[in-house]
């Protein structure tokens, strides 16, 4: 059933307080009257799990039971004063439902919705029991063709739940128990409803809402649907069943952020009298390009071409699974205001609430949404597990069937390239489950949306970079030269560039305390693959020698402060190379969904958010490089060195364009201006003898000679917006070369916007990172010209904050600290 928000008369009562819970470790309590007298039952929240509950209540990740071993209880007692359904969004996964010391329903699938239906009026005591994964997984025969080693056990691939909580290498073990979606109570009023489909389509010809409502309501067989200004009759279509569609030549398109506005409408019904809130849709039509050779992935949104820039989504508590609008918003406006028009839902994961599809049609980000499948050979010919995913799948796109988001749905994640680098045959890892079930699902539902059989796939091995969707890591796990983000020829990377990064020091601290990363806790959470030689914190290092031309190992006994902060400025700089390849004029590459968007417990993890949601080193040079209008400087050797400039708005980019070379980050060897016009979605590049005239070894190719300069700073001034330069750096002899100590003098405004920060230097700096307590900083790590006065916005962190402090450094500059003092 799609969403529907309201139906006037009727009630829907959350059911959120009074539960309990209580754990079984042995299994032994099958009925609720088996339950010891004595048995302690604790406070739980609903929407919620075990790991949650215990977590609140004080418990370590360390010290938390083997939640897939146990057996967990929840209880509630309720009243209804009308005939009343009860609807469980959500339960985490093995569930016995008992109402009034009766078993009512069970439900082996994590992914679906479950309902007692017609529940008399009174006061109701319901029990759920949540039965253990690894008890049931022992009762599952079958042998599997290949075993992955990410997810953790082997036999998950017979349960319908998420692979979150079980995957040791990078996050917690606190796999979802219990309620984790809501559970609701709804007393119907005089119209009900058995169920309603809202489709949102686009043609030549325009726009068109279709709508078909069942009614179980007798005698109810006409109605009016209403979108924006515009509204049209239901028709009656056999019993109980009525449809409308409603046509709009002239409407406005929904875009993602990056190109254009989200435009929503507001779609309702009065159906016999009765008024029906069905939500609100956009109107778009996203188009897929493979090009002559097959090979590309070129996404189009209502005709405008679209480089897809993001990250992989990660929840935003992997402790509760919580997905409300309150949580939710300031995550997702965190990541359109970071330029992303992409966020890719992996098949590790699980299937996001409807808060979350709601505030991405709003935000104008765009979802890849994988089925909830990851790395294993899955039971596809058993006839209760393909029915149970049939069902899976018909719910989610149901529940999704108006989002505008949606623009991609995929099989799942890295199942076809587990088997293939296992040198299994094709033939035996192409599954109907992908090639079969899942599109026809799509097809049947949600034709609109682009489906893809896993990712990554395409060409002659699935995880091939240069045909299709692939997961790139050849800068980043691989250990690549930078340049193989151009030699490997990216089409569109649904993964790339996981870093160990560590989060800013005062989420150190606040999770590590003193000893920082010399707690015994650090360690463990850097990030790896599974039966990898290697952690991702070498990757990290590996970029850091590459770069800066440390000894990181040195560094972290000595100076770990410095050892951080240079870790910090390695990733930053690592991933804005990348991007500015991928975004360059020439590039083929269609997307860019880093790994991942937020960290799913404190430590150093891949995520460009930490598990506080603060933002890392890495965020902010993806914020930068993400930018709708940006520029880059690209080194071409001996071709010299190219200044890009990316328009990919709907409007002309005009403005001036200047390039300068500095000799010790302090005197200007070089310096010339010119002005650049760039129409809309299109990258224009400048070579660096447009700027002189003549010729001049911008990028020190040649060799002539002692080096002339040690930086070269690219400025664009927009001519509708001065204010608003886009700025990049070229370092020609290293990022590690010795810098003059560059002065920096920081201090704090504040205006009719709030307070800001002011800096300024006397030589260039490099690396520039603020601190700042109850505030964040708008832009941060970023390199700063000298003779220039850069000023950044400070946001409070909570309404409480009231006036800011903290200190500013740079890998060459001492640290400065600054305060607000009003006059």
């Amino acid at each position: 059933m799609a969403r529907v928000l309201s139906v006037q008369g009727e009630r829907r009562r959350r059911l959120e307080d009074g539960w309990s819970f209580l754990i079984d470790e042995g299994g032994d309590w099958s009925h609720p009257d088996v339950i010891p007298s004595d048995a302690v039952w604790r406070a739980a929240k609903v929407p919620g799990v075990l790991a949650q509950a215990l977590i609140e209540q004080g418990c370590r990740y360390e010290h938390l039971p083997p939640l897939d071993g146990i057996d967990c209880w929840y209880r509630l007692s309720f009243e209804n004063e009308v005939e009343a359904d009860l609807v469980f969004h959500g339960l985490a996964t093995l569930a016995e439902i008992f109402l009034d010391g009766a078993l009512v329903l069970s439900s082996d699938n994590m992914f679906v919705r479950e309902a007692i239906r017609s529940i008399q009026p009174g006061q109701h005591d319901l029990h759920i029991r949540f039965r253990s994964v690894l008890r049931e997984i022992d009762t599952k025969k079958g042998r599997a063709r290949w075993r992955p080693r990410m997810i953790v056990p082997s036999g998950l691939r017979h349960i319908r739940t998420t692979a979150l909580g079980r995957l040791p290498g990078f996050a917690p073990p606190t796999p979802p128990v219990g309620p984790y979606r809501a559970v609701e109570l709804i007393e119907h009023g005089p119209l009900r409803l058995r169920d309603a489909a809202v489709r949102a389509e686009v043609d030549r010809r325009g726009a068109t809402l279709a709508v078909k409502v069942d009614v179980a309501t007798p005698e109810v067989d006409s109605g009016t649907l209403f979108c924006g200004e515009r509204h049209v009759a239901f028709e009656k279509q056999g019993e109980g069943r009525l449809v409308a569609e409603l046509r709009l030549v002239a409407y406005e398109p929904w875009f993602p952020h990056s190109i254009g506005a989200p435009k929503l409408y507001d779609v309702h019904a009065e159906i016999g009298g009765v008024s029906v809130d069905l939500g609100r849709t956009g109107f778009r039509r996203v188009d897929l390009s493979r090009g002559e050779d097959g090979a590309d992935f070129a996404l189009s949104v209502n005709g405008a071409p679209l480089v897809c820039l993001g990250a992989v989504w990660t929840g935003a508590d992997p402790h509760s699974l919580d997905g409300s609008r309150q949580t939710l918003a300031p995550l997702l406006e965190a990541v359109r205001d970071a330029g992303m028009n992409m966020l890719r839902v992996p098949g590790i994961l699980y299937y996001e609430s409807d808060d979350f599809y709601e505030l991405c049609d709003e935000l104008g980000i765009m979802v890849w949404q994988d089925f909830a499948f990851a790395n294993f050979d899955y039971p596809i010919d058993a006839p209760e597990f393909r029915a149970s995913v049939a069902r899976e799948a018909a719910e989610f796109l149901s529940r999704v069937e108006a989002s505008p988001s949606l623009a991609v749905t995929c099989g799942g994640s890295e199942v076809y390239q587990q088997a293939a680098m296992m040198g299994i045959a094709e033939a035996k890892w192409r599954s109907p489950l992908y090639e079969e079930l899942l599109p026809e699902a799509v097809r049947q539902q949600r034709p609109d949306v682009i489906y893809v059989e896993n990712s990554p796939s395409g060409g002659a091995l699935p995880f091939q970079s240069d045909y299709g969707v692939s997961h790139y890591y050849g800068v980043g796990a691989y250990r690549r030269p930078l340049d193989d983000a151009r030699r490997a020829n990216v089409r569109f990377a649904t993964e790339c560039l996981g870093f160990s990064c560590p989060p800013e020091t005062a989420s150190i601290l606040r999770n590590f305390g003193s000893a920082q990363i010399a707690s015994p806790l650090w360690e463990p959470r850097i990030p790896r693959d599974m039966g990898a030689l290697q952690d991702f914190r070498d990757v990290t290092e590996h970029y850091m020698r590459l770069l800066y031309g440390c000894e990181p190992e040195r560094l972290r006994a000595s100076d770990p402060d410095r050892y951080l902060d240079l870790a910090r400025a390695c990733v930053a700089e690592t991933m804005t190379s990348t991007i500015s390849e991928w975004r360059r004029c020439g590039s083929e590459v269609r997307g860019a969904l880093v790994w991942f968007l937020k960290d799913l417990w404190p430590g150093p993890g891949w995520g460009v958010l930490d598990s506080d949601r603060l933002p890392k080193s890495s965020y902010y040079a993806l914020k930068r490089a993400f930018a709708p209008a940006q520029t880059f400087l690209i080194d071409e050797g001996v071709n010299g060195l190219h200044l890009h400039l990316v328009n990919a708005g709907p409007e002309t980019l005009e403005g001036d364009a200047s390039l300068t070379c500095y000799r010790d980050g302090r005197t200007i060897v070089m310096h010339a201006t010119r002005s650049i016009r760039v129409a809309p979605g299109q990258v224009s590049v400048t070579r660096d003898i447009a700027f002189w005239g003549g010729f001049f070894d911008t990028a020190l190719a040649y060799n002539f000679g002692p080096p002339s300069h040690d930086v070269t700073v690219a400025a664009f001034r927009p001519k509708d917006n001065p204010d608003h330069v886009l700025e990049a750096f070229h370092f020609p002899l290293g990022f590690g070369i010795a810098r003059a100590e560059c002065g920096l003098r920081a201090g704090v405004v504040f205006d009719g916007a709030g307070f800001a920060l002011m800096l300024t230097v006397d030589s260039f700096a490099q690396s520039v990172c603020i601190e700042c307590e109850e505030f964040l900083p708008e832009d941060n790590w970023f390199h700063l010209a000298p003779g220039k006065q850069k000023r950044i916005a400070l946001r409070p962190l909570r309404p409480s904050a009231t006036h800011p402090r903290g200190s500013v450094r740079a890998l060459n500059g001492k640290r400065v600290a600054y305060e607000w003092r009003p006059a």
